[in-house]
């Protein structure tokens, strides 16, 4: 009888626990995406009026400093000294979305004059040598770069910063950049002319959790990582508000980012700003023929009346659930409409499996995305992560492509900011499903003219240019207040 009466307290426990951090998670959530949600068309219509007549301190922006003119004719007012600290420098293979920033932006802030340092981890031997050379041949056009001792690839961020305490001392430098926390708080505490630019926050996180919880079909268990990650994206959250503080300037990549940064995370407003990221605008443009050439090369019929394309790492996170899920229902009432899929990952066989319809072509190297976007008639993004902004979505745009993405508040508020640039969906099958019906239903020449429009926003927002520039003007404000007046 003893053993029918002993209590259950550990089961109660862990129900209690997991009720207890859902609630957190429902009293963080809902308000900041309560806080984040404005209709689009009205983001688009307030900021372009704003900025025209705007003037004053660029410290009290809330907007994306993108937005702004600066001056791109005439070299800097001061060559700067810029400390960059990242935990990878792309060489060689493709690189991930943030070690493409912090490549695309100091490489253009090295031509633009400025003396850039890169403090970075080392990668194999056999890459370091033909980077040295190139370094060598090109070095008033591109970024230093200093590899710290250790094993490739393994960023130590101890032995970076002993490597910028050396060139400091020499010559010290005018503002650092950190990429995330590749510099920890407790040492850009000290530093008070230090930037850190975040490609995603904890809070956009704990949304993605929750995106991908409810992609899970109707009989697929709860895995264990989401258990797990729920017990402590909470603390994390927490701790993130609590050691933010300890960074002097905060770059947000969207504008939702840079809300929660001010709202939630409780940083001061002038040491908040939102720059987004930009892309080569000189590898992105529009180019009917490369793309018929492309078509024919991967073997697009053609009488192919649609092509959709997709690019990215194929994993659970970036949707791929999704899109395979609906467009294997699509392809069944659509005969003549095609999916490209460029990228690697555990989706790539599933997609393969799906038939001619879908041309699965693996990873493929920056110089081929070129040719890749202008052949596709639309850019599917069905992330069910908020957090950062991916570029991929950039680039579609640059090349003068409409884009169907998740109806998230970092694209909403950024990226598909007007309706005419394309289709914005619930991260769900069903509401997937129902804009590709859209998407079929108006035809590649209506698309067409939704893509003249991305191309001129794109143009107008995410260039290289745009972004370095406005990183500049930033620099030189940290330097000096005097460049913090914009007239």
């Amino acid at each position: 009888m003893a053993l029918n009466n002993k209590p259950k307290r550990p089961i109660l426990s862990l129900q209690s626990s997991l009720s207890t951090t859902l609630c957190f998670i429902v009293v963080f959530t809902i308000p900041a995406l309560l806080l984040l949600h404005t209709p689009t068309n009205s983001v688009c219509t307030n900021l372009s009026t704003q900025n025209k007549s705007w003037r004053g301190d660029l410290r009290t922006v809330e907007f994306a400093w993108n937005r702004l003119k600066f001056d791109r004719n005439n070299p800097p007012p001061i060559a700067l000294k810029i400390a960059v600290f990242s935990r990878k420098w792309p060489i060689g293979a493709t690189p991930g979305g943030m070690e493409r920033h912090a490549h695309t932006l100091h490489t253009a802030l090295a031509r633009r004059g400025h003396k850039v340092h890169v403090f970075t981890s080392p990668p194999d031997k056999d890459t370091i040598q033909g980077e040295l050379k190139e370094n060598v041949e090109t070095q008033s056009l591109s970024p230093r770069i200093h590899w710290h001792e250790g094993e490739s690839g393994k960023w130590r961020y101890n032995k970076a910063w002993e490597q910028y305490e050396q060139e400091n001392t020499s010559e010290p430098f005018d503002v650092i950049h950190s990429e995330s926390v590749a510099l920890p708080y407790y040492i850009a505490r000290r530093v008070p002319n230090l930037v850190v630019s975040w490609h995603g926050i904890a809070l956009e996180s704990v949304q993605s959790s929750i995106y991908q919880d409810l992609a899970r079909q109707p009989n697929e268990p709860i895995s264990p990582t989401f258990n797990n990650s729920l017990q402590g994206v909470i603390p994390k959250v927490l701790n993130e508000i609590r050691f933010f503080q300890n960074y002097a300037h905060h770059v947000a990549i969207s504008g939702s980012c840079g809300e929660m940064l001010r709202d939630v995370y409780q940083i001061p407003s002038r040491r908040v700003h939102v720059i987004v990221n930009g892309v080569n605008e000189d590898d992105f443009q529009e180019d009917l023929k490369l793309g018929n050439q492309f078509r024919a090369k991967i073997g697009v019929p053609q009488n192919a009346s649609l092509v959709l394309g997709v690019a990215g790492r194929l994993v659970k996170d970036k949707g791929h659930p999704l899109l395979y899920e609906a467009f294997s229902k699509l392809k069944e009432k659509k005969n003549d409409v095609y999916l490209i899929v460029a990228g690697s990952g555990p989706w790539l066989q599933r997609y393969r499996d799906l038939g001619p319809q879908v041309i699965a072509l693996g990873s493929m190297n920056p110089s081929e995305l070129r040719a890749f976007y202008n052949s596709i008639d639309i850019f599917v993004n069905p992330t069910l992560r908020p957090q950062g902004l991916d570029l991929t979505l950039m680039e579609a745009m640059m090349s003068g492509k409409p884009v169907m993405a998740s109806r998230f508040p970092s694209i909403k508020g950024t990226i598909v900011v007007n309706d005419e640039f394309g289709f914005m969906f619930s991260p769900n099958v069903e509401s997937l499903f129902e804009a590709l019906e859209l998407v079929v239903a108006e035809g590649s020449t209506r698309l067409s003219q939704r893509g003249k429009a991305c191309r001129e926003y794109a143009a107008s927002m995410f260039t290289a240019q745009k972004m370095s520039l406005a990183y500049e003007r930033l620099f030189l404000c940290i330097k000096n207040e005097t460049f913090c007046q914009y007239n």
